[in-house]
């Protein structure tokens, strides 16, 4: 059976001497949990930011008009949500997650399990590396379900593109 995805995170994160900070609004702390489930995660895991009003997105950084144009469940404040706690940390990477979790607040455009998860980069100074990349899912199940595949899928996010970089 394969390692739970946060701690191959974990192991890679560690391998590379990045850091990691979590922003989460639909997920309210299950990624940041997830990571720190492993043993010595504090060599990697910085801090997690929980932005679950739009006034604490604010405060983080995102913008109104991000906020007021595309609204909180949109790919660019899963953007901003990243890049400032990626910013704000200092870290090497940073994940967010905003969605609708439901059972309540969906729309026909935005139905119950729609989740955007940003994954924020710092590259070296002057290398032209840093960079934020938005992935859009739909999930089904209870809100406990999509919060858990959320997060896991977040999770996998950041794995991915460690490895890749």
């Amino acid at each position: 059976m394969d390692e739970p995805i946060e701690a191959r995170l974990g192991a890679a994160l560690d391998d590379r001497d990045q850091t990691l900070a979590t922003v989460e609004s639909c997920t309210g702390g299950l990624i940041g949990s997830l990571v720190t489930d492993v043993s010595g995660s504090s060599a990697y895991f910085d801090r997690g930011f929980v932005t679950y009003s739009n006034a604490a997105k604010l405060d983080l950084g995102v913008t109104r008009e991000s906020l007021d144009e595309h609204g909180a469940v949109s790919e660019p404040v899963a953007r901003e949500m990243a890049q400032a706690a990626r910013d704000a940390a200092g870290t090497t990477w940073a994940v967010s997650s905003t969605g609708i979790a439901g059972p309540t607040g969906g729309t026909a455009e935005k139905p119950v399990g729609t989740v955007y998860v940003g994954v924020a980069y710092a590259g070296e100074w002057g290398t032209g590396t840093t960079g934020t990349t938005v992935s859009h899912h739909e999930y089904d199940g209870s809100r406990t379900a999509i919060k858990s595949q959320a997060a896991r899928d977040a999770l996998k996010s950041v794995l991915e593109a460690v490895r890749d970089q």
